[in-house]
């Protein structure tokens, strides 16, 4: 297969999804801009759950009512993240928070230490 026949066919795929896929997949990931959008479109009848997502104009969205959606999380997202936090020179200690703040929080009133040092990882990462 061709680099060209290849990602043609990728775009194939990303149009053979409906909108009711996108938006949940958007809600089932966190993507919190992109939820409200498709919610505001939905909402205004711009675009329905069973169209295709190439029939998704986001022009179509009122900018400025969408952008206080998000600022006010009208939809509820609490985003979870991963935090690696160095204990000792050899151990370090993996904690799921919604801050860097919170994560450091636990880890000293857990272990009654201050961190080494703390990192967000996402959450498909991996050590190559």
């Amino acid at each position: 297969m061709t680099k060209q026949s290849a990602d043609k066919k990728r775009k194939s795929r990303c149009y053979d999804m409906i909108v009711k896929e996108l938006y949940s997949d958007s809600l089932i990931y966190e993507e919190s801009s992109l939820a409200h959008y498709l919610y505001h479109l939905l909402a205004e009848k711009k675009i329905s759950l069973e169209d295709d997502v190439s029939k998704v104009d986001f022009n179509q969205a009122n900018h400025p009512l969408v952008a206080e959606m998000i600022r006010k999380n009208l939809l509820g997202f609490h985003k979870i993240r991963i935090y690696s936090l160095k204990r000792n020179q050899n151990e370090f200690i993996f904690i799921y928070a919604a801050s860097e703040q919170e994560a450091i929080q636990f880890f000293c009133e857990t272990y009654h230490q201050l961190p080494l040092n703390c990192h967000e990882y996402p959450l498909d990462w991996e050590d190559l």
